[in-house]
């Protein structure tokens, strides 16, 4: 994480408008809190009405991806963007989805790291080609191809694009860790000049 402190205060509960709870209340009933990364948002109901619309999309079953690789990428992407606050969030739902915990800590290493399938390096790649270029070379799609229908290859960039758009905005707004919540070390750091 970059800062220590947030750039856009999260909206406290008592100082919500009628847009605001609208938008909230959905999230606290399922999980009687609203996250951080929401009650920022608040500040900007129109975009985060929109935002949540195709957030839900990526993170529903209407993805193509099965969860475990769409969470391969949401991770890979959110350590790649040093994203804390992302990678937070999202290392239990990766563990839900399926993700061991070695999984989890290889894909801070990358592809390279021992014991991926083929069709995982293929993610992995097709992930860090879109942070380092915003494409996807010609072997990795052809990689990505063998193992994946035209649909979820779609979906892998879908996802990555997600999630690049939210690890910009929780490092630039400088949303903090949920209370409870411990950052990954590896995650630590102040951001290039």
């Amino acid at each position: 994480m970059y800062l220590d402190a947030p750039r856009i205060a999260p909206v406290p509960q008592e100082r919500w408008s009628a847009e605001q709870a609208e938008l909230a209340a959905p999230m606290q009933a399922r999980r009687g809190k609203v996250l951080n990364i929401f009650r920022t948002m608040l500040n900007h109901p129109a975009a985060m009405r929109a935002f949540l619309g195709w957030g839900n999309y990526v993170l529903s079953k209407k993805n193509s991806l099965a969860a475990r690789e769409r969470e391969i990428v949401v991770l890979r992407t959110g350590f790649l963007c040093r994203s804390g606050y992302e990678w937070t969030q999202h290392v239990p739902i990766g563990q839900r989805a399926g993700l061991t915990d070695a999984e989890i800590v290889a894909i801070k290493t990358g592809a390279e790291a021992p014991g991926w399938s083929a069709a995982d390096r293929a993610l992995i790649k097709a992930s860090d080609e879109l942070h380092a270029r915003q494409f996807i070379g010609n072997e990795t799609w052809s990689a990505l191809k063998a193992h994946f229908s035209e649909h979820q290859c779609m979906d892998v960039v879908f996802t990555a694009a997600q999630y690049t758009q939210v690890s910009m905005l929780l490092n630039t707004f400088g949303v903090q860790l949920d209370e409870g919540q411990v950052l990954d070390p590896a995650l630590r750091g102040h951001p290039p000049a």
